[in-house]
């Protein structure tokens, strides 16, 4: 089989504040034509670093290549080629499909438009011709109702529709290689197992070789032909896919295939309703071509539910379904209908102690944390507006509830771009707790994290549950993720909950065909 792209002693340097980092030493692998090769290892083990080289995008004079360095695509030396020659190749020959299509797609723009405009940059068809193109792509990717669609703005699909529209860009010219970035990260295990599937029909059709970028084990046995594992920079270990599953060789192989989040046991039975939820409506304003009508979109629907005292509620569902929605409105972040009581009291009437007592943990801490302060200053923050502390007492706390979740107390002057996204999840989690809340929201705390930092985090959770006596509502998509944290299980579909029980219940015996739909999906890509 003839090799697309042949890479040798890639060795490529960083240079940083403190001298030089070397991001991947010398590493060397080929992706055949029609195959794909993926590239597993944890967050800052070179992966994407090797991904953008091959694409020739990483920042110059801040990075280097070493003298020996060689990436060749289709026989031809891609370092140090020249800016007419990477531009016959990027986009055209070579496309890349990123992990966050909503920080790539221009906001201000109708998705239909730039897919249009990337035929036009890339060919000499007419407008017209390019909106046609544009729609059969689109058709191509499955984009359902597609006319509708390509006058849509980005915030107006779902997180599945703009990696199709992502995907249909990358397409336009039918490249030899499509480089995907952890495409499929933040998607429902639903439409992850769509996009994979759409992936893998392209391939055929379009004879393409794809580079799979990935910390997600159960992904790779799935889709990919080849592997190669990255720690630190390295390629640790290589072969056919089923070769390395079956029979890995390296410790950090073994490791990544063992971090496997795994079933709660000690299911916490609860009987006092910390939370009592009744005939609970969310509504949304949604634009309107009349100016004197606003319609709305009904998000959370007669929903009533009970969250009991010390356990673990898991909040699963996919994308749209309202589970956001219910936490925050849980949170009292958004207007609603019906009525919530927290330990008897309305929070409708909120007050200063409810607002300590309920906080919530997002999904991405990096957004949620002030680049301006450090941690220390982040996470005390909240001291000022709920306790009367004195300075002593205050940095206290902070150092207790740091070296709670795990920080080291000599870091608390850092700022938030100098923890890995491991840390900077501890940190949010830190925040939260120095307010010693009752009630805890966590908001798809760990998809954006590796396998083993998530079962870091989840282990994290559970010893501070113990500790500070807390009750969660856990909301994710990952379902194995929920099988690790929850007591009770309630599945959203459309807004409302379809089905509710004991974790282990729901999980081994799932009445709703939605259930059994989601759990489906989860478990086909287990990697043991």
């Amino acid at each position: 089989m003839k090799n697309i792209v042949e890479v040798r002693n890639l060795s490529i340097d960083f240079k940083i504040r403190d001298g030089v980092f070397r991001a991947v030493d010398n590493i060397s692998f080929d992706i055949e034509q029609n195959k794909t090769l993926a590239l597993v290892g944890e967050s800052g083990s070179g992966k994407s670093v090797t991904a953008m080289s091959i694409m020739q995008l990483l920042p110059s004079p801040q990075s280097s290549y070493s003298s020996q360095s060689s990436i060749k695509f289709d026989s031809n030396e891609i370092i140090n080629a020249t800016k007419k020659e990477l531009l016959s190749l990027r986009g055209n020959i070579i496309s890349m499909v990123f992990q966050e299509p909503m920080t790539s797609l221009n906001p201000y723009h109708r998705v239909g438009d730039q897919i249009s405009e990337s035929v036009l940059l890339h060919s000499a068809s007419s407008k017209k011709e390019a909106k046609s193109e544009a729609i059969d792509l689109m058709k191509l990717v499955e984009i359902d109702d597609v006319e509708r669609r390509f006058n849509s703005y980005p915030h107006e699909l779902s997180g599945g529709q703009r990696q199709r529209i992502m995907i249909a860009m990358a397409l336009v010219n039918k490249p030899k290689l499509l480089i995907a970035d952890e495409p499929t990260t933040a998607l429902d295990v639903t439409i992850q197992a769509q996009i994979l599937d759409l992936m893998s029909k392209l391939k055929r059709e379009l004879g393409m070789s794809i580079l799979f970028i990935t910390h997600d084990l159960g992904l790779v046995k799935e889709f990919s032909d080849q592997v190669c594992v990255m720690q630190n920079g390295n390629i640790v270990e290589s072969g056919d896919t089923s070769n390395v599953f079956e029979n890995p060789q390296h410790t950090y192989t073994q490791k990544l295939l063992k971090a496997e989040p795994q079933p709660k046991t000690d299911i916490n039975h609860q009987e006092n309703a910390l939370i009592e939820i009744k005939s609970l409506d969310v509504f949304y304003d949604m634009p309107s071509i009349n100016p004197f009508k606003t319609n709305k979109f009904h998000a959370v629907k007669d929903t009533s539910l009970n969250i009991y005292e010390n356990t673990t509620i898991g909040l699963v569902g996919e994308s749209g379904s309202g589970k956001s929605t219910l936490g925050k409105a849980i949170a009292n972040l958004t207007k609603y209908e019906g009525s919530i009581f927290f330990n008897g009291q309305d929070i409708s009437k909120s007050s200063k102690e409810l607002k300590k007592d309920i906080q919530i943990v997002f999904q991405d801490p990096y957004g949620s944390l002030s680049p301006r302060m450090t941690i220390g200053e982040i996470v005390g923050e909240g001291l000022e507006v709920h306790f009367k502390l004195s300075k002593d007492e205050s940095q206290s706390r902070i150092d207790k509830v740091l070296s709670d979740v795990g920080i080291e107390l000599n870091a608390k002057n850092k700022y938030p771009h100098e923890f890995s996204g491991g840390q900077r999840q501890r940190i949010a989690i830190a925040r939260s707790l120095i307010m010693n809340p009752t009630f805890m929201i966590l908001d798809e705390p760990t998809s954006a994290l590796d396998r083993s930092i998530q079962i870091q985090v989840i282990n994290l959770l559970k010893d501070i549950q113990n500790e500070y006596k807390l009750t969660y509502l856990f909301i994710s998509h990952d379902l194995k993720v929920i099988r690790s944290m929850s007591d009770y299980i309630f599945v959203m579909k459309d807004g409302k909950i379809v089905e509710s029980g004991l974790s282990n219940e729901v999980f081994d015996y799932p009445k709703e065909k939605y259930t059994k739909k989601l759990l489906s999906a989860a478990l086909r890509y287990a990697s043991d």
